[in-house]
């Protein structure tokens, strides 16, 4: 290969580098939102110091290779957090996520017990630890699970995500899914039995075996690694000092450096026989009996989906809605979703509140509820009660206050570099105020932290434009901005909305109902139209969403995804054929699978 044909490509090397980092930095602190801080370019720049064209020259001149961003040095605080300047960024312009420098912890081996103790053995303290070992520090990792107020449900080490939430999510929801394709696989020609049934306890039994595997796993990853696993509660006894209660007693450890990763656990309602008879997502994915008829209150990503996969296994589940479903979500999405599980037979009442749930002679539970907009008051018997009302962050037990640490409401408001108003303390995962609760962005945020800290690494989180999705029975996935937030940022008239139903090719034999099969991209009316969110609701949805999702941090525009070929017949290719608009008041109901 000849130097000048090297050269040209090592300078295509760099620049796409380059390019990726200047699309990759975190939304502002404090933040009241998750995909809400983007304005335009002109304007940011302005504000904030150089422009796109001038972030880019500086950055040609750092080392070949180099993955991370730098930042212009800035005014700090002692403790960085409190003196963060607020600001908003538009999506390819992030100079302003650089006003501050990185603050790094180089002081290893010092007269600290350790260099680092991460509390939390979830997605984002394992990620931060192994990575701070990595990188040369002393790391000690504290994880404990106090069991669930009715039913005592406690688990190993590895967080929500790998004992009572992805992970056994996903594995009931394809039980569910399975269920259906069985009876499905009949009209394909497959001699099937119709008294086909699942088995409750076998389904936990093996659910909760792959759990323990992975527990396993993770404890054999953390003593290969260096990592000190302590099972304990830790609180603060000031800001290099904390408190750790085992089984065995009690032990004093200190370090340089703190990084909360807590996470958080289910809420209860405050009214009569709610924990005494309720149970949590907790406790859904080990229960020892049948679910039966099942209550659940609350409509976000959580209830949905335990719903759903409920249904799917033959129980009799009833969604209660307090207000609007999947709060936080583009909200023509949410109400298809509902009516897509409404149409599977799955009950929603709406507008409705629980006023205390009672324990009958015969074992099952009298709910009395109300209507909050008629005052109307009712009740229902039900086997089981699943509170799917929202999560509190686990600040209470930590002591926050002898560390001099401030919290919102009941979780850590930190700055763009997860650093929290004491300087040596820092949080991540669901844990932190305001952002995304997703166990990828957890573990992203943990590992970059870590580098930080120890590696000599200045490239931050970037929390805008996260793909994520909902396991209902017809899934819902989504990235960038709803409908709703890209109109309140740059006003209805310079939105353009592009939509359309489909017919998934699957669905044709078994005769599936296609009614609630849509898509749309949400994006710049004028320009370049540049998309500002995707949302589709189908089978597989998180699959088909994932590279929609890097197209779109890329700066993906309306021209580039129509002129796209897709892969025909997949449900995927939807995206690449949507061409009208819904200011056009045509009908997004396709004539044919092919047209």
């Amino acid at each position: 290969m000849s130097l000048h044909l090297w050269n040209s490509r090592f300078s295509i090397t760099v620049v796409r580098q380059c390019s990726t980092i200047f699309t990759s930095s975190p939304s502002p602190f404090p933040t009241t939102g998750i995909l809400k801080h983007r304005h335009n370019a002109a304007a940011s720049s302005s504000n904030f110091g150089p422009s796109s064209t001038q972030q880019r020259r500086e950055m040609s001149n750092q080392p070949r290779g180099s993955r991370d961003s730098t930042g212009s040095s800035g005014p700090t605080g002692a403790g960085g957090a409190a003196n963060v300047p607020g600001f908003q960024h538009p999506h390819c312009d992030r100079q302003a996520m650089y006003d501050q420098p990185v603050r790094k912890q180089r002081t290893k081996g010092g007269s600290y017990d350790y260099d680092l103790i991460v509390i939390g053995g979830g997605s984002a303290g394992l990620a931060c630890a192994k990575e701070a070992v990595l990188n040369g520090a002393r790391v000690a990792c504290l994880d404990f699970v106090k069991p669930t107020p009715t039913l005592g449900t406690k688990w190993g080490v590895g967080g929500t995500c790998v004992n009572v939430g992805c992970i056994p999510k996903k594995l009931m929801h394809q039980a569910s899914l399975l269920g259906e394709a069985v009876h499905e696989a009949a009209a394909y020609g497959w001699s099937v039995d119709e008294k086909i049934k699942p088995d409750w306890g076998k389904l936990v039994q093996s659910v909760q075996n792959h759990i323990k595997s992975v527990n396993w796993v993770t404890r054999v990853d953390l003593r290969d690694k260096k990592v000190e696993y302590i099972n304990g509660l830790g609180s603060f006894v000031d800001s290099h000092t904390l408190l750790a209660k085992l089984k065995s007693g009690e032990r004093t450890i200190t370090a340089q450096t703190f990084v909360i990763a807590v996470g958080g656990r289910p809420r209860y309602p405050d009214i009569p026989g709610a924990v005494e008879y309720g149970i949590t997502s907790d406790d859904i994915f080990s229960l020892d009996r049948e679910p039966g008829k099942t209550l659940v209150v609350g409509a976000g990503y959580i209830g949905l989906e335990c719903a759903g996969f409920l249904k799917g296994l033959g129980y009799e589940p009833t969604v209660m809605v307090r207000s609007i479903v999947l709060r936080g979500f583009d909200q023509q999405m949410a109400e298809l979703v509902a009516s897509s599980m409404e149409e599977r037979g799955i009950p929603f009442l709406r507008k409705t509140v629980p006023l205390s749930v009672e324990k009958q002679a015969d074992g099952k539970l009298l709910v009395k509820f109300k209507n909050v907009e008629t005052g109307e008051e009712a009740e229902d018997t039900f086997d089981t009660v699943l509170w799917a009302i929202g999560r509190k962050g686990l600040v209470d037990d930590l002591n926050l206050q002898n560390a001099g640490v401030n919290t919102q409401k009941d979780k850590i408001p930190v700055d763009s570099q997860e650093a929290t108003n004491v300087a040596n303390i820092y949080a991540v995962g669901d844990i932190i105020y305001g952002k995304p609760e997703l166990t990828p962005v957890a573990i992203l945020a943990g590992r970059l932290l870590a580098r930080r800290l120890y590696g000599g690494s200045t490239q931050r989180m970037d929390y805008t434009d996260v793909a994520t999705t909902v396991f209902t029975p017809l899934e819902y996935a989504c990235v960038g901005l709803s409908e709703e937030d890209a109109v309140k940022q740059y006003g209805a008239d310079e939105v353009e909305v592009f939509h359309g139903y489909y017919k998934p090719t699957e669905f044709f034999i078994p005769q599936k109902s296609v009614r609630y099969c849509y898509l749309k991209a949400v994006a710049e009316r004028n320009g370049d139209q540049r998309v500002y969110g995707l949302h589709y609701l189908g089978p597989v949805a998180g699959e088909v969403i994932q590279g929609f999702a890097a197209a779109l941090k890329s700066g993906l525009t309306i021209n580039t995804l129509i002129n796209t070929v897709g892969i025909h017949p997949t449900t995927a290719e939807e995206f690449t054929r949507l061409n009208i608009t819904k200011r056009s008041g045509l009908d997004p109901t396709p004539a044919t699978c092919c047209s």
